[in-house]
């Protein structure tokens, strides 16, 4: 049960982000979560869209470089030792999160993280099998 996340790479300069997110309005994508990593030239913009297909077909119209990586979406419940506990279960079992960012949503459950790990089919097992609830792209377009 992943979804798709898409890295986007951006000058890293004043109105660059404005852009890209102006394209995105024009055809009604709606970003449901945003991570940005930079250095001094460029940054790496990893987004989830609520139409990721459309949103590609997009990108690659307007030139931009990108790529589409499956991430899991875990839900974590808003109280104490929540993460603790997801990332115990993940560390046990030797999946090391390359990476990790978090989102909330108008619903009041709590939060989700996006996890990108080396092999997501094992950890998306480990996680499944530990009775750690993720979200499917499908449900990533209702949030």
């Amino acid at each position: 049960m992943s979804v798709k996340q898409i890295s986007v790479f951006l000058e890293n300069a004043a109105g660059e982000l404005a852009s890209f997110t102006d394209v995105l309005s024009k055809h009604d994508i709606d970003m449901r979560a945003l991570s940005i990593a930079e250095t001094r030239d460029f940054g790496i913009l990893r987004i989830i869209v609520n139409d990721p297909d459309k949103t590609a077909e997009i990108l690659k119209e307007e030139g931009y470089v990108f790529s589409i990586t499956p991430v899991i979406a875990v839900a974590v419940s808003d109280e104490p030792g929540s993460l603790v506990h997801i990332l115990h279960v993940l560390g046990e079992n030797n999946i090391n999160l390359e990476y990790t960012y978090a989102f909330i949503t108008r619903r009041k459950e709590g939060a989700y993280l996006v996890f990108r790990v080396e092999d997501t089919d094992k950890a998306i097992a480990i996680l499944a099998g530990n009775k750690i609830p993720m979200i499917s792209q499908e449900e990533v377009y209702t949030l």
